[in-house]
């Protein structure tokens, strides 16, 4: 049984402190017998979602960018991980562009594909990032994997993140803990399926009551 990873690098810096995480989560995951694709689109021209409906109708994103390059790899992976620096104790705002727009304009299942968020910083704002990305995984039905410590590391360069040891620990028990739940959950979606997920309802209160 072969399975697959996403990792997004939401952050300008190709090699910076964010690429280095996922680096040493891929890394983890690849040891688990796990494939990875690192996906780099933080100097992209991401913009925001326009509410326009297009997706809904067309089953893409209007702006034909990396976003309807990822979304069809997103379908087919088993699980979905996310970096993103933090500015202003917030994700970057290419990274929030995108999964905006990734999440909203695919129509297919996530239920049950697992996912991680990775942040980077100097020295704060990294809770209410990692909080703000998880969102996504949260309101998908997607499991969300936890480690050791909040999946980050610190530093201003790769080099810096480099001396975090106890960051990039964080981040190889990341992956050897997402490596298990995806295994785990194929396993039991074998023998008995996925969890029953109802749809019936969506409370929007259009009588105003």
């Amino acid at each position: 049984m072969s399975y697959k990873v996403l990792l997004l690098n939401g952050s300008p810096h190709a090699t910076g402190c964010t690429a280095r995480a996922l680096q040493e989560v891929a890394g983890a995951l690849n040891a688990e017998g796990i494939e990875t694709e690192m996906i780099h689109f933080g100097k992209d021209n991401i913009g925001g979602c326009i509410a326009c409906g297009f997706c809904a109708r067309n089953g893409k994103c209007v702006f034909n960018d990396k976003v309807n390059e990822v979304a069809p790899k997103f379908e087919q992976a088993d699980g979905l991980i996310i970096g993103s620096p933090v500015y202003y104790s917030s994700p970057n705002g290419t990274a929030l562009s995108f999964m905006d727009r990734l999440f909203f304009s695919t129509g297919f299942p996530k239920q049950m594909k697992v996912g991680a968020a990775v942040v980077s910083c100097r020295r704060g704002g990294n809770t209410a990032t990692f909080d703000a990305l998880n969102k996504y995984f949260t309101i998908s039905g997607m499991p969300v994997v936890s480690s050791t410590y909040w999946n980050q590391v610190h530093g201003r360069s790769a080099e810096d993140v480099e001396k975090d040891l106890e960051g990039l620990q964080t981040m190889r028990n990341l992956g050897r803990n997402m490596a298990f739940l995806i295994k785990a959950i194929s396993a039991e979606k074998a023998k008995a399926g996925l969890p029953l997920e109802e749809r019936d309802y969506f409370t929007s209160f259009p009588d105003g009551k």
